[in-house]
Parts: C-alpha cells; sequence; structure tokens
C-alpha cells in the first residue's frame, strides 16, 4: 500500500551512454545511504545486464516477472514484482528479457511514458527512486528521462569521459525540449577517482569550468556541478557485487562507504531544506523543483506544466 507521506518524490536518473564508469554501483550504494537515512528507496533496474538486481541479491534467473513485464503492462501490480534488498530499500528487477523491450513497444505512442506510468501507480509509496539506466540512449534510457526530474551522472576523471559528457548533455537537453520540460542534471559522480593524479585534477577543472560556464543559460545543466565528495578508487566496490551485497553491508568502514555516505548527505540536506522551503511557501508543484547549486536557487516548474508525447 503507498505510504502516507506528503512528501514529493525524488525521481533520480543516473546514465551514461558509456559502460564501465560506475553507473551501478553509484545507482545502489547512493540509493542505500539514502535507505540508511531512513528514505524508503527504489532501485529500478533498465539495463538488460541486470547489474543492478545481482548487486542488490536478486538473482534475475529465479525471476518470474521483472520490470520488463510492467513496461508492456503498467497497469500490473507492480508491488508482486518489486523485491525487497534491505530495510527501506526495494529493487524493481531487471532481466534480459528487457532487451526486447526496444521492439515490442516501438509502435506504441505512449512508448516513452510506460516507466512514468509505473511511478504513478506506485504513489507515495517510495521518498526517493532512482533509475539505473542502461549504458546506452535507446528507448530504455527515454523512458527513464522522462520519468526522472533529475539526471545524476556517473564517470571517471578521464579525457575520453569529459568528451562524452557533452553528448550526454544534449540529450537530456533533447528530452526537457521534447517531452520532459522539468528535467535538470544535477550534476556528475566521479568514481573510482584518483586524487593523485595530473589528468585527473585537469579533468575535474574543465569539467567544474564547463558548468560554470553555463550558469547564465537556460539549459537543463544550469545548476549541475561535480558532486563531493569524489569516490576514491576501492577494491570493496568491485568485491561487494558479488556478494549481492551494497558496501554498507559489506564493508562500512571502506572510502567507497564514506564517500556514497558523504554525496547523500549533502543531496539529502539539500533536498530538505528546498522541500522545508516549498512547504513553507506553500508552492503548488513542489514534486517538480530541482535541487540547485548551494547558493542558488533552483527553478521550479509551474503546475500546470505538461510534458508533451
Amino acid at each position: 500500500m503507498p505510504g502516507m507521506s506528503t512528501r514529493p518524490v525524488r525521481l533520480i536518473a543516473l546514465m551514461n551512454q558509456k559502460g564501465g564508469v560506475g553507473k551501478t554501483t553509484t545507482t545502489v550504494n547512493l540509493a542505500a545511504a539514502f535507505a540508511r537515512a531512513g528514505r524508503r528507496t527504489l532501485v529500478v533496474d533498465l539495463d538488460p545486464q541486470a547489474h543492478a538486481s545481482l548487486h542488490l541479491g536478486v538473482d534475475s534467473a529465479t525471476l518470474e516477472r521483472s520490470v520488463y513485464d510492467l513496461l508492456l503492462d503498467p497497469s500490473l501490480d507492480a508491488g508482486g514484482i518489486i523485491r525487497r534488498a534491505t530495510e527501506n530499500l526495494d529493487v524493481l528487477p531487471s532481466t534480459t528479457d528487457l532487451a526486447a523491450a526496444e521492439i515490442d513497444l516501438a509502435a506504441e505512442p505512449d512508448r516513452l511514458k510506460r516507466l512514468e506510468a509505473i511511478f504513478a501507480a506506485l504513489g507515495d509509496r517510495y521518498d526517493h527512486i532512482l533509475i539505473d539506466c542502461p549504458p546506452s540512449l535507446g528507448l530504455l534510457t527515454l523512458n527513464g528521462l522522462a520519468a526522472a526530474r533529475e539526471v545524476i551522472i556517473p564517470m571517471q576523471a578521464h579525457f575520453l569521459a569529459l568528451q562524452g559528457v557533452g553528448k550526454l548533455m544534449e540529450t537530456v537537453r533533447l528530452a526537457s525540449r521534447s517531452f520532459n520540460p522539468r528535467l535538470r542534471v544535477l550534476g556528475v559522480v566521479l568514481c573510482m577517482h584518483d586524487p593523485t593524479s595530473t589528468h585527473a585534477r585537469e579533468v575535474v577543472a574543465d569539467l567544474e569550468g564547463f558548468f560554470e560556464a553555463g550558469r547564465d543559460q537556460d539549459t537543463p545543466w544550469r545548476y549541475a556541478r561535480v558532486l563531493r565528495p569524489p569516490v576514491r578508487r576501492n577494491i570493496k566496490l568491485a568485491e561487494c557485487p558479488s556478494f549481492g551485497q551494497t558496501i554498507f553491508d559489506y564493508a562500512p568502514d571502506a572510502p567507497g562507504a564514506q564517500d556514497y555516505a558523504a554525496i547523500a548527505e549533502g543531496l539529502t540536506r539539500e533536498w530538505d531544506a528546498l522541500v522545508a522551503k516549498l512547504a513553507s511557501a506553500a508552492s503548488p508543484a513542489p514534486t517538480h523543483a530541482q535541487v540547485s547549486t548551494p547558493g542558488r536557487q533552483a527553478p521550479v516548474a509551474s503546475p500546470g506544466a505538461e510534458a508533451s508525447a
């Protein structure tokens, strides 16, 4: 049954078209950090590789139904498909069947809105929903961008990864203009980070310069920034998925646990402050609010804003 909370649901898509950058690791462990802070959190595994599901102890081979079935028929009861991972943390699991969704939904007029319909049926059952998008820019990722309100980009501080950020931003801009005008880029999480590397420091400086240069432009990344702290290179983060555990269950004292907990704490503090401000001002549409860069107030969508088909 949906909860009784009147707080807005935070909807975050984590995306990067390049694989192996820490996207799923960030999705799962950031979600676990939110859950540890008492937030009812759902991880949505939109990747046919089902790595987020496996990371949270769900073997896709044992599933009768998955997110694939819900995308084909959003009227199905999601409660019978969602699995509990740990306290306050659930997962809507994936299977390899999900790869067929691109073809199965290609002719459907509402093909970009299927995930949004699933979330609408969940009501306020969760405080936070994190979407692990596949490493591609196809229909599944577009569903994630249509349903989300915020985007986080996990990446490594490498030159080629930096070049890909521009393409990701343009994808978000296209989604914002075409079907989700409320979508905003929250920021970048630096994964497997080596702070002693001169190259890494130069890439981070370039990335921060890119965000700063866009502060006065009307773009979805106007208030984006590099989220702190960077996630240090840590073997425990690579090991914990094989045990079906988050870093907080597997190695709670590891640097990776400390870094994800700190990122989540900062995001939670900003979100709570914004929600409280909107509530005190009786804002008509807190669900559409976006967290701003510290010291800057992000725009809030008008209450009647509707995404075009």
